[in-house]
């Protein structure tokens, strides 16, 4: 994504996949502290466990239709790993996959779309809102962000720098804030001041995707 180049090929998602899974396992041990410190500390194993399995799968998969490779890797997340984070990744990436099925190509503006349908997914299947200190408060800006940018016709490196910086600033936004769901939310106050993992998780991800 840090090319001019605005079509992006099966082999490019692939390239992707497993910039991320590298990413999310030299990581991992930082999102099991994060976690340890408002939750129940297996952030950093759910992360290994899924960049294995996709690793693996993008290695030995023939599938050529983007959409239907982004389906595949969704299950192989939720068989990988079916906990919480699991689940909300898996369902964005095969609600993802489904948006796209049949293309053999994608442009920037469907890679907009593609984080505006992760968001949301995240959002319905995990009951969490913007402001609730999670994953959401990363990728819903990026994603509306990298979309703005899109449609205004900002170049490529300017598109990438905008997602990353609202990634990055919907976490630090956020680690004031106490949160205000799921396990971490038993802690009320004492999350105040801490990075949330799953918001963590979120940026290293966007980052691994657009290889900054």
């Amino acid at each position: 994504m840090t090319e001019q180049e605005a079509i992006i090929s099966t082999g490019s998602i692939l390239s992707a996949v497993q910039r991320v899974c590298t990413a999310l396992l030299s990581q991992a041990e930082y999102l099991t502290s994060l976690d340890q410190a408002m939750g129940d500390g297996d952030l950093g194993i759910t992360a290994s466990k899924i960049s294995i399995a996709l690793e693996k799968y993008s290695r030995e998969t023939t599938q050529a239709d983007p959409g239907k490779l982004l389906i595949a890797a969704g299950m192989e997340t939720n068989r990988a790993a079916p906990s919480t984070m699991g689940t909300l990744l898996a369902t964005a990436l095969m609600r993802m996959g489904r948006e796209i099925t049949g293309k053999e190509t994608l442009s920037n503006d469907d890679l907009a779309h593609l984080l505006i349908v992760a968001g949301n997914s995240i959002k319905e299947r995990g009951k969490a809102s913007l402001g609730d200190k999670t994953a959401l408060d990363v990728i819903i800006p990026a994603g509306e962000a990298f979309k703005e940018a899109v449609e205004n016709g900002v170049n490529q490196a300017e598109t990438v720098r905008r997602l990353i910086n609202a990634a990055e600033n919907g976490r630090d936004q956020m680690t004031p804030q106490k949160n205000r769901v799921g396990r971490a939310s038993w802690l009320g106050d004492r999350t105040i001041g801490l990075v949330d993992p799953g918001c963590e998780l979120m940026v290293i991800i966007l980052k691994a995707i657009a290889n900054c």
